[in-house]
């Protein structure tokens, strides 16, 4: 079982910045596919960034440039850099993660909007005001 926990989410005007932390505990695989899910009131979900245990990173073509994913291995705890925020990227934010042998790459796990993933946290809640 692997638990993830979510912070930094909150509010903040257009073109300011937030930084999501997602934290890991329990049994970690050496190889997984962990990431940022988002989905705002009444739209699918979609992903948002995605990092493999290759150290891959892939991003939504909406946040390229503006956001960065990247992790602490000593602190098991995964980032998301969120810069130039726009009132579009509101929406309830998701840390998730695929692992195991079978695990999927960042790539294809971004392009399945979170479908496949083993473990997911319960989500925070970012607001962009205009």
């Amino acid at each position: 079982q692997v638990q993830l926990v979510e912070s930094g989410g909150g509010s903040v005007q257009a073109g300011g910045s937030l930084r999501l932390s997602c934290t890991a505990s329990g049994y970690m695989y050496s190889r997984y596919c962990m990431g940022w899910f988002r989905q705002a009131s009444g739209n699918e979900r979609e992903g948002v960034a995605v990092i493999d245990s290759a150290g891959r990173t892939s991003y939504a073509d909406s946040v390229k440039g503006r956001f960065t994913i990247f992790q602490d291995n000593a602190k098991n705890t995964q980032y998301l850099q969120m810069n130039s925020l726009k009132p579009e990227d509101t929406a309830m934010y998701y840390c998730a993660v695929d692992i195991g042998a079978g695990s999927m790459g960042s790539l294809q796990a971004l392009g399945a909007r979170g479908r496949g993933m083993d473990y997911w946290g319960k989500g925070t809640l970012v607001t962009i005001s205009s």
